[in-house]
């Protein structure tokens, strides 16, 4: 079995798989993270790990996470089989890196937008010729209510939810419109001035919002929640049959 442990800015995934399939996906706080990597350790028999770190988490915690499992810490040395264009690789997400690398498996030799839809929105792309470009990064949606709440002197902070008309008619539907409507056209405006470059476009939505954004969406995407998951799977098998 493999493991793979996901650190965002905000939850941590782990994911359990056999060789390619996913068994099990498990969301927790950051500081639940021993408790519950040991808790998946107990009920799977883990022959290798992979940990993805964007969350920054310590180095006595990743000591803590040697001593439970065959872990491997992802970082730029591993290999990649496509080229980084990027003009500055050592800045890269990792998770951007994942998430391009199961672009490259899933849809082969085809041009890919990945659009992860978390606590940042970030978009990837590679293109037909193997070749990681980069994208873009804006403000998810969660970071969209928070600001309008905490930049301002009277505005509430609410929770996500789909707006009823694109003209708010109070101060929480304008809020809803604001942000929702605004994270909609700004994927739809992304999606169209890429196909507008590569009318081949494969485009795929992932992240935490993805079940939310999927359904409102007027273009022909793939929705895959764990594509980012899968992707460090992949990375964890390619570098150990090498």
């Amino acid at each position: 079995m493999n493991l793979v442990i996901d650190v965002g800015n905000t939850r941590v995934k782990a994911a359990v798989f056999e060789q390619d399939r996913l068994v099990e996906v498990v969301v927790f706080f950051t500081k639940q993270l021993l408790p519950e990597i040991k808790k998946i350790s107990i009920t799977y028999a883990i022959d290798k790990a992979i940990l993805s770190n964007v969350g920054h988490i310590s180095e006595p915690i990743i000591s803590d996470l040697h001593q439970i499992l065959p872990l491997q810490v992802l970082d730029s040395s591993m290999n990649f089989p496509f080229t980084n264009s990027y003009a500055t690789p050592n800045t890269l997400g990792l998770d951007r890196l994942c998430i391009a690398y199961s672009a490259f498996l899933t849809f082969p030799q085809k041009n890919v937008l990945v659009i992860d839809a978390g606590t940042c929105i970030t978009y990837d792309f590679i293109g037909a010729t193997t070749t990681y470009y980069g994208g873009a990064i804006s403000p998810g949606l969660q970071m969209r209510y928070k600001a309008l709440h905490n930049q301002t002197a009277k505005l509430p902070l609410l929770k996500v939810t789909m707006f009823q008309n694109f003209t708010g008619n109070s101060t929480e539907e304008s809020i809803h419109s604001g942000i929702v409507n605004g994270v909609l056209q700004e994927i739809e405006g992304v999606i169209s001035q890429y196909k507008n470059k590569y009318l081949d476009l494969t485009v795929v939505l992932t992240g935490g919002d993805t079940n939310f954004l999927s359904k409102q969406l007027k273009s022909s995407i793939f929705a895959n929640q764990n594509f980012l998951l899968e992707g460090l799977n992949r990375i964890l098998i390619f570098n150990n049959n090498k």
